[in-house]
């Protein structure tokens, strides 16, 4: 077995930032120049299919990353996961197996993973704590999806106790923020309503009508709350980070906001800070998805971080951000 002890990252280490044009990829480079990382290594799509072994290891063997944050990933919505299933399983488990792997291949010792709340029961008891992972069955509209991130962790898991590598998963509960995806094919929850409310303010619309009974309740956390809070664990002294590699259970971190709300009011909401008066309708006949998904952040909480940003200021940055996107939409 190879040596457990990884070094405390400093100014000069090298970090690849794997996705680095997505919502968490940017919130990330932004946390890590804020805190004066200078060093960061990132390709796009167009330079870099994380899908090719053989090119992502020519990455890696050219570049020599100290540390590795993996935030790319085949993400959406309701609708994009019951519509190309394949593309949520396959490409994930590629991108995930290619980049730790070639992570390990490479000599890095720490690696964060990042993925997803919805590898949770979809019944799971409230709050989620980590140990509930595995305990019951997924929801139905996202569980390719889920099925791969759950392959992720495993996958850090392996690596840990096979090689003694820092392979640390954090599972962010439901992210927004500056960068999003407004695509109404493919984006989350709280963007598709910002797009939703504000084209029809636009239009003069008289009523919306939104998917589901608007009743599932949900917690969503600001991007560079979850940038914060992985830069924090990565800069954890050994001792500390120690506690977090452990045989008996994988090296799983919740990373949440600690409140929930309804879709419904969560449309309102967003509403009210657009500035669309129409009627909001609902239709019953489309899917809710998983009820509840409330993440326990108790583990997190107790090594001292805990978000900033409020639900409104976020979304108000959100929508600033929506605004100035322009074409980029």
């Amino acid at each position: 077995m190879m040596s457990g002890t990884a070094a405390k990252l400093t100014a000069t280490d090298r970090i690849f930032v794997a996705g680095h044009r997505g919502l968490a990829g940017q919130a990330m480079c932004r946390a890590l120049r804020l805190a004066g990382f200078e060093n960061l290594i990132t390709r796009t799509h167009d330079d870099l299919e994380l899908r090719d072994r053989d090119a992502t290891a020519a990455v890696f063997d050219r570049e020599r990353p100290d540390a590795v944050i993996l935030c790319a990933a085949r993400v959406g919505g309701i609708k994009a996961n019951a519509t190309r299933p394949v593309d949520f399983l396959a490409e994930n488990l590629e991108i995930q197996g290619n980049v730790i792997g070639c992570a390990h291949d490479y000599d890095v010792q720490r690696l964060v993973f990042l993925g997803s709340s919805c590898i949770y029961p979809r019944d799971c008891v409230q709050p989620m704590p980590e140990a509930a992972l595995l305990s019951g069955p997924l929801e139905a509209t996202n569980r390719p999806y889920a099925i791969a991130k759950i392959a992720g962790i495993e996958l850090c898991w392996a690596y840990n106790r096979q090689f003694g590598r820092r392979y640390l998963a954090l599972m962010p509960t439901n992210l927004f923020g500056p960068g999003d995806n407004y695509d109404l094919e493919g984006s989350h929850v709280l963007p598709a309503l910002i797009r939703r409310m504000h084209e029809a303010r636009q239009r003069g619309a008289p009523n919306i009508t939104l998917w589901g009974t608007g009743a599932p309740l949900r917690e969503f956390l600001y991007s560079d709350d979850l940038a914060d809070a992985a830069l924090h664990v990565m800069q954890l002294p050994e001792r500390v980070l120690t506690t977090l590699f452990n045989d008996d259970h994988p090296p799983l971190l919740n990373v949440g906001f600690g409140a929930e709300i309804t879709i419904r009011d969560l449309a309102t909401r967003i509403a009210a800070i657009v500035g669309y008066s129409g009627e909001i309708r609902w239709d019953s006949s489309q899917p809710d998805g998983t009820p509840r998904k409330l993440l326990d952040s108790t583990r997190i909480r107790a090594l001292d971080w805990a978000p900033r940003m409020s639900l409104d200021d976020g979304i108000r940055a959100a929508y600033a951000d929506f605004q100035s996107a322009g074409t980029r939409l």
